[in-house]
């Protein structure tokens, strides 16, 4: 693989759902070619950012790496469609100083520990009925379909304050929302397609806000419907893109990870013996789950102005890829990075970003992989593959998206 070829995963779907393929690139990278500028058909040109230390410097300077205009990194199609349109989101991903702190606030307190301990009884009552639908199944079932993508999604929709009836219908709109670029998981294949998944968000949304601000209750829907931003009621388009990061982001991450982590216990049995005879490591198994896992691919920085790194020069108006799966797996980092440790400690994994963005559901995503895992291993007499896992076709977020198992249960 050439440093070119490599740099070109970035802009590859499919590169993603082959993990020997993405991870060798990126430690050629890693060694070769830290800052690399990437030439794709298709996109226009990026610097690759794959050292651990370099994606820190950049989250740490957010006055001189903006987010805007180019959040994500996507195909020039859909770029030349934004800079005529304007984003078809506003959310906190979007968002830049000023605004980011103020609209970041709104839900903040929320997502602190002392608020999320009075979750800890929901949480795992949660985690007991789908380790119960587990032994229910028969002892055999695809964990990431039946278990892991409706667990967390449970939990964060409860947050909100939202109907259970209405869980189906949001797990199937943010599954097409973010595997756009997995021909099983997508809606179709064009703009207008995906467009329409957001068309159908937003309907949802707005709906939501209406009754919020006419009905007022304890959730966090009701807190963000009646919002006040710098002394004026939260725009419509502002208040959806809320719900819609909250409602996605909080839930497909995070059930990437879980599934992810059990994908790896599977294929390194030593480490889930390890969990087994000493629950006690459960919090450093579950942060090692999400380095191993980095649901989130990528996010794009803008310089402001000319900004040298590792001796390339980026002039102003010229974007990053910070690439969190291959700055967590940086050797100069991680001991034995390639290695899956559930006692890994230090652990300094920047699956959650860090800086001003650093993932405002952190502390829940840790919460609901513990609360999980202290459920299912102890139950546990056996378990193994039952088929070949598969990965979701993805540039944004992904993780498993099938991973057949077969397992006995006390």
């Amino acid at each position: 693989m050439t440093i070119e070829e490599a740099g070109r995963v970035f802009t590859d779907p499919a590169a993603y759902a082959d993990e020997p393929r993405f991870h060798a690139a990126c430690a050629l990278l890693r060694r070769d070619a830290p800052v690399h500028r990437v030439e794709a058909d298709g996109f226009y040109p990026f610097y690759a950012v794959t050292k651990h230390a370099d994606v820190m410097e950049i989250e740490r300077q957010h006055d001189k790496w903006l987010n805007a205009p180019r959040p994500l990194l996507g195909a020039k199609e859909g770029d030349d469609q934004r800079a005529v349109t304007g984003d078809v989101l506003r959310t906190l991903i979007h968002m830049d100083a000023p605004d980011h702190p103020v609209y970041r606030q709104i839900a903040a307190d929320w997502f602190l520990p002392k608020s999320l301990s009075r979750l800890d009884d929901r949480v795992a009552e949660l985690a007991k009925r789908y380790v119960d639908r587990m032994a229910d199944l028969g002892g055999e079932c695809d964990f990431v379909t039946d278990v892991a993508v409706h667990y967390p999604l449970y939990v964060i929709l409860s947050i909100l304050g939202l109907p259970e009836t209405d869980f189906p219908r949001l797990l199937k709109l943010t599954q097409e929302l973010f595997g756009a670029a997995d021909p099983e998981m997508a809606r179709g294949t064009t703009p207008e397609e995906l467009m329409a998944t957001i068309q159908d968000f937003f309907q949802y949304f707005v709906a939501l806000t209406e009754d919020r601000r006419a009905h007022p209750g304890e959730d966090l829907a009701s807190v963000i419907a009646n919002a006040d931003i710098n002394g004026a009621p939260i725009g419509i388009f502002e208040a959806v893109s809320y719900y819609v990061i909250v409602a996605t982001a909080g839930h497909d991450t995070t059930s990437s990870s879980i599934a992810g982590g059990l994908h790896a216990l599977l294929e390194h049995p030593d480490q889930l013996q390890r969990l087994r005879e000493d629950p006690s490591l459960m919090s450093t198994g579950v942060e090692e789950m999400i380095r191993w896992v980095t649901p989130v691919k990528q996010f794009m920085r803008t310089a402001t102005q000319d900004y040298e790194l590792r001796g390339v020069t980026m002039k102003a108006g010229e974007s990053v890829l910070l690439s969190y799966p291959s700055a967590n797996r940086d050797e100069d980092v991680f001991e034995h990075a390639d290695q899956f440790d559930v006692a890994r400690n230090p652990n300094k994994h920047v699956a959650f970003g860090f800086g001003a963005h650093f993932c405002l559901g952190a502390q829940l995503a840790r919460m609901e992989g513990r609360a999980l895992y202290n459920e299912l291993i102890p139950r546990l007499k056996s378990i193994e593959l039952a088929g070949e896992p598969s990965y979701m076709q993805t540039l944004f977020v992904g993780g498993p998206k099938h991973l057949p198992i077969r397992y006995e249960l006390i």
